[in-house]
């Protein structure tokens, strides 16, 4: 088995880890354990069951959760400010930023 990325497959995007999963590879290549799979597949349709508190306050807490990634903390909360969503939460800016 090659221990490089399919040629067609990227490893950039908001899906490339949904693709890599469906396909059991790693970007190196490599097979994705059964185990992880199964724990994975798992998690998710408990995830997939839950019920929803809306999809403003889901945009929001993926925005915070990636955007933090990214986004120096004044620059995401005023981000948010001007979006008309909720500044960010002393909660998630310790969580977030704390560590920095």
């Amino acid at each position: 088995m090659s221990t490089e990325p399919h040629p067609s497959s990227s490893t950039t995007g908001a899906d490339a880890i949904d693709v890599a999963i469906a396909q059991g590879i790693d970007f190196d290549g490599s097979a994705i354990p059964p185990a992880k799979l199964d724990l994975y597949t798992q998690v998710m349709g408990l995830e997939a069951g839950r019920q929803r508190s809306g999809v403003s306050n889901t945009m929001r807490s993926r925005i915070v959760r990636i955007g933090a990634k990214h986004i120096a903390q004044a620059e995401l909360n005023q981000m948010l400010v001007n979006a008309d969503f909720a500044p960010l939460k002393e909660k998630e800016i310790a969580f977030y930023y704390g560590g920095r």
